[in-house]
């Protein structure tokens, strides 16, 4: 599904880590973590696409158009943009070709799904910070890409958007699909993703979450 060679990544002569060789096969649920400035989130978007990578390639196992669906950070995002919350959760079906009766179907069960009903004509400006995180997962929701790339999820979530997010991860991971999430909610982490890539500036290191976290906890208090 996902084949980094030789990969680096960062600013223009300044690798954040030495290269990184990684397989990961399709249907894996993964998360990576590291600390702030680590290129957590510049190596999801290399994965993307959006970034070119220093040197090395990326393989990707997925069909070139709609074979994969990007959830950024809301920083990123123009919140003084003049479109609805409907028409941001619409958008998830770009490149769809499903007939307009079950697109609308599918619509109106995303937004309950994410408790969004009542707020379909709200712009986004008029969001909090933890409705737009749910229109934005929404719109995630109606994709059918098989590769999932998940900046910071959690981000703006209550406690009931946290449940209904990896309610969500799981029930797509149980699809057959490929996640891979930056999180840096540890103890999430920890209780519902098995495996995780730590990204430090001496080296990339995959494996069980507990003991990388464990790893990346020592590293913090020395």
């Amino acid at each position: 599904m996902i084949g980094c060679h030789a990969l680096r990544w960062g600013a223009p002569g300044q690798p954040l880590t030495p290269a990184l060789d990684f397989e990961l096969s399709q249907g894996s649920l993964i998360a990576i973590i590291g600390a702030n400035g680590s290129g957590k989130s510049s190596l999801l978007k290399v994965i993307a696409g959006l970034q070119k990578p220093l040197a090395g390639k990326v393989r990707l196992s997925v069909p070139l158009k709609g074979g994969v669906a990007f959830l950024p950070q809301q920083q990123h995002l123009d919140r003084q943009f003049p479109i609805s919350l409907q028409a941001l959760v619409t958008a998830g079906f770009w490149g769809n070709k499903q007939s307009s009766e079950l697109r609308s179907q599918r619509l109106k069960n995303a937004l309950a799904n994410w408790h969004l009903n009542g707020l379909e004509d709200r712009p986004l400006m008029a969001l909090s910070g933890g409705e737009l995180q749910r229109a934005l997962l929404a719109r995630l929701s109606l994709t059918d890409a098989p590769l999932l790339l998940l900046d910071e999820p959690h981000a703006a979530l209550d406690e009931l958007g946290q449940a209904l997010l990896w309610k969500h991860i799981h029930d797509w991971n149980l699809e057959g699909r490929t996640l891979v999430i930056v999180c840096h909610d540890l103890d999430a982490v920890r209780e519902h993703i098995p495996h995780t890539l730590l990204i430090k500036s001496s080296g990339c290191v995959f494996g069980p979450s507990t003991e990388l976290i464990r790893q990346s906890s020592q590293a913090q208090v020395a």
